[in-house]
């Protein structure tokens, strides 16, 4: 009985452990993806940096950081 209990807790605790890493690889793929298309509108141009964070979700001090990170002579 209380081996039962301790295997179905043990089985119970790794799925949302295996849910927790999945929910947290998903949030750093969209995250990565936000940071991509930054990249790529820094890269145009024409957008400002509140723009850019508006359409990806970043914040300006990240855009900011990222278009010092990729300015000309870096």
């Amino acid at each position: 009985m209380l081996a039962e209990k301790l295997e179905s807790w043990a089985k119970r605790e790794r799925q949302e452990g295996r849910q927790e890493g999945r929910q947290e690889g998903r949030q750093e793929g969209r995250q990565e993806t936000s940071r991509d298309i930054a990249r790529k509108l820094i890269a145009l141009g024409a957008l400002s940096d509140a723009q850019i964070a508006e359409a990806t979700g970043l914040t300006e001090t990240d855009i900011g950081a990222m278009r010092r990170d990729t300015s000309p002579g870096r």
